[in-house]
């Protein structure tokens, strides 16, 4: 039995960082608790405990102390970017680590890129207390910046939340080889046109058009978002190439 160890960033009378109407802590406890949802809806073999489960203020040392304690696997710790920049990092310890640690952050961070279109900023290090003090492998995600209008503007999107969580989920579930439920969810994934209209492409080539599809209409992904000149496509069951951006595609799995 897999033991993951989701931590929220900051909580209670820490709020991290706020900008654009929004509050870190409020971000990183909802993209935790749909991490677990999506873990427990998806996978089995696996238990999970969290640092926090509401607004609730936890010192970084009760944060480890309790994962050393519990004997976690994977120890997950969620947080949003501040300082002017733009897109998704990961970061593990800078000092020694052992092999897992790597190839979990390694298998996290694609899955991560697989749901969301941040910039992706790389894989990273640093001397972090959560991922020195930590027993296990431990990796700190910072999605997206809440200062930056264009990533705050994704934040806001509770359909957006959903991606980034999912890609934790499918990215730990990899890390930890879970089995995914015999008649749960399949992993098929969907994209729904959330524009009034939007065009199709019969190759991977924003100048090959093919026809316009409408708001409401949900079409099977089968290759998942991939880049294509300044930006992202997905492949459709029916051969078509549809946009990634989710200013007007909704994309999801079940």
């Amino acid at each position: 039995m897999a033991k993951i160890y989701l931590d929220p960033g900051h909580g209670g009378t820490d709020p991290g960082a706020v900008a654009n109407g929004l509050q870190e802590k409020n971000l990183t406890l909802s993209i935790a608790l749909k991490t677990r949802d999506f873990l427990n809806r998806d996978y089995e073999g696996h238990s999970i405990r969290m640092s926090r489960t509401s607004d609730t203020t936890r010192s970084l040392a009760q944060r480890t102390n309790d994962a050393n304690s519990w004997g976690a696997d994977y120890f997950v710790s969620i947080h949003i970017n501040a300082g002017g920049g733009t897109g998704y990092e990961d970061y593990i310890f800078n000092g020694s680590v052992s092999n897992n640690t790597v190839v979990y952050r390694d298998r996290l961070h694609a899955e991560v890129m697989k749901q969301v279109d941040f910039n992706n900023r790389g894989k990273k290090r640093a001397n972090f207390h959560v991922l020195r003090e930590t027993s296990m492998p431990a990796v700190l995600t910072e999605n997206g910046f809440i200062d930056t209008v264009a990533d705050a503007n994704k934040l806001k999107s509770d359909a957006y939340l959903n991606r980034i969580a999912l890609g934790h989920a499918n990215g730990i579930a990899q890390a930890l080889g879970l089995r995914r439920k015999s008649g749960g969810g399949s992993g098929q994934a969907y994209v729904e046109v959330i524009t009034p209209s939007l065009w199709t492409y019969n190759t991977a080539d924003w100048n090959d058009r093919a026809v316009i599809v409408n708001q409401g209409e949900v079409f099977t992904v089968v290759r998942d978002r991939f880049p294509v000149g300044n930006g992202h496509m997905y492949q459709l069951k029916s051969g078509l190439y549809i946009t990634a951006s989710t200013q007007y595609v909704r994309y999801y799995t079940r």
